[in-house]
């Protein structure tokens, strides 16, 4: 995922997550519900984005550290 893409999903993301707190603010179960579902597939998008990117840079400090 290009730095562009990552920052556009995060974006999207926390637009969801806003309206997701608004229905439940309203307690509007079917606005969370629909909120909610596209809110949690994003999410972990996220976290694998952010896995990924840590597990090179821990391979690249230890090669770092080897030379």
């Amino acid at each position: 995922m290009t730095p562009k893409e990552f920052y556009d999903k995060v974006v999207y993301m926390r637009h969801c997550q806003r309206n997701y707190y608004a229905a439940r603010r309203k307690k509007d179960a079917e606005e969370q519900r629909y909120y909610l579902g596209l809110s949690i597939p994003i999410e972990n998008e996220i976290d694998a984005e952010i896995e990924r990117v840590q597990k090179i840079q821990a391979s690249n400090e230890a090669n770092s550290n080897n030379h």
